[in-house]
């Protein structure tokens, strides 16, 4: 009977823990913006990838990065999804607060070895990144019409991203980057974890705190292309194609059930991510010394149908199938960017305006709908500013944005994003787990800002 009551616990926790993140755009588990200049363009990125942040979104666009470069990034997450039981029962679900906390954030660190030393110096940047890329938490009421599927759930993953760019020709680049997604100290609790509320089955007493936490590290690829077929006089590119693959990746989750803080049992599961192919074109119908304006398309395909099932390996040696059934989905991302190069009104300045729109369809069907990861169709509107400082030029009035010391920077930057992103109701029937049937409604509004230095 001990068993069997683990068994069942263990299914019921993982089933849950392993789908429990919230992700910001629809896509299941991922969290996409990972860089303020992106994300205030609708992530619409993948043929620009003009700075470190190309790590993420094209390695092979890091060889447009000049000399040294570093990012960082912080995205402010906040909303809620709202929940109707077919019988009229009200709930509502946040990110762990008013403002999802911790918040996913994001660093790139680039070198470009064609800019040192001599002529002989190699056309190739190097680089470094460390993202969130699922870094969102989600909590509902613990007296909620569903707190026996879930009441909280975090899956704070990061990726390491060691990167390494090759200029083969002025018009072509390529790029690859390792995926190492891992857990770490400092984010959340540094693994995998998900509550709920005991049943009452089985002989543990209703209300009772269940708990499951796991952690793991798994190893993927990035590999880009980028190819400029059409430039200005001054050669810079007029029309931009990039290419990007990102592997599948299999996360191994080894983890404890706790009742009541107690151990019960050790468990284990393979959570998939899924592998990306993306596609994207850009064209600057204005490309001047004076201004320059940007339109891109991206186009993503999602493998999610690799999440077939999320098998549970249990302590004593057998293991129960969890099926997933999830669906690969296209990703569509619109943006733009206008720039001003040295205006007169502020000289030694770059300042840009951006927009973007996505559209995500979503990959989850009724039957394993799960409400800690709320998937709707979602339709994100975006809008971005950005401002360089370079020469002469004072950032916020008081720092010198350039510098003669090789220490201090020829260039700061802080770009500004805000994403609005409208989910189209659903109601789930027919759920594996009946008690989450229902209605579903879900707004979300992030705010994001990058630090630029050039050195």
């Amino acid at each position: 009977m001990a068993h069997h009551f683990v068994g069942c616990v263990i299914v019921l926790s993982l089933s849950y823990v392993l789908l429990a993140p919230m992700r910001a755009d629809a896509q299941a588990l991922r969290f996409q913006p990972q860089g303020a200049r992106a994300a205030g363009q609708g992530n619409a990125f993948a043929a620009e990838a003009d700075d470190a942040s190309a790590i993420q979104y094209n390695p092979a666009g890091l060889t447009q990065a000049a000399g040294v470069q570093s990012i960082v990034g912080l995205n402010l997450l906040g909303g809620s999804v709202k929940y109707k039981s077919p019988t009229g029962i009200d709930s509502r679900g946040d990110f762990n607060g008013s403002v999802n906390w911790p918040p996913p954030s994001d660093f790139y660190f680039s070198a470009n070895l064609a800019g040192i030393g001599s002529s002989n110096s190699l056309p190739v940047t190097i680089g470094i990144g460390l993202t969130s890329p699922f870094g969102l938490n989600t909590r509902y009421p613990i007296d909620g019409p569903f707190n026996t599927a879930v009441t909280t759930a975090a899956l704070p993953l990061i990726d390491i991203k060691p990167t390494i760019a090759y200029k083969i020709s002025e018009d072509l680049s390529v790029g690859v980057s390792a995926d190492i997604y891992t857990f770490a100290s400092f984010l959340g609790e540094g693994h995998a974890e998900q509550k709920q509320v005991s049943a009452g089955a089985l002989g543990i007493p209703a209300g009772t705190l269940i708990e499951l936490n796991g952690k793991g590290t798994a190893a993927g690829i990035t590999a880009g292309l980028l190819y400029s077929p059409l430039r200005n006089g001054a050669g810079k590119p007029l029309m931009s194609i990039g290419l990007v693959y990102r592997s599948q990746a299999v996360l191994p989750l080894r983890g404890s059930l706790l009742v009541n803080g107690a151990k019960v049992a050790d468990a284990s599961t393979d959570l998939v991510l899924p592998q990306i192919v993306t596609g994207a074109i850009a064209v600057w119908p204005v490309r001047s010394p004076e201004r320059e304006w940007k339109v891109e398309v991206d186009v993503e395909y999602v493998g999610w149908s690799f999440n077939r099932n999320l098998d549970v390996r249990l302590s004593n040696g057998a293991t129960i199938p969890q099926p997933q059934q999830w669906n690969n989905v296209p990703v569509i991302a619109l943006g733009t960017e206008y720039k001003w190069l040295n205006p007169r009104w502020l000289p030694h300045w770059e300042v840009a305006v951006r927009s973007g729109y996505t559209y995500t369809e979503d990959p989850v069907p009724d039957r394993t709908f799960n409400p800690a990861t709320i998937s709707l169709p979602a339709h994100t509107l975006s809008l971005g500013t950005g401002l360089f400082c370079k020469d002469a030029g004072r950032f916020l009035g008081l720092i010198p944005c350039s510098g003669a010391s090789a220490l201090w920077p020829k260039g700061i930057g802080l770009d500004l994003a805000y994403q609005e992103w409208f989910y189209e109701s659903r109601t789930v029937v027919d759920n594996l787990n009946p008690t989450v049937d229902g209605t579903y409604r879900a707004f979300v509004h992030l705010g994001t800002f990058s630090l630029r230095t050039l050195f």
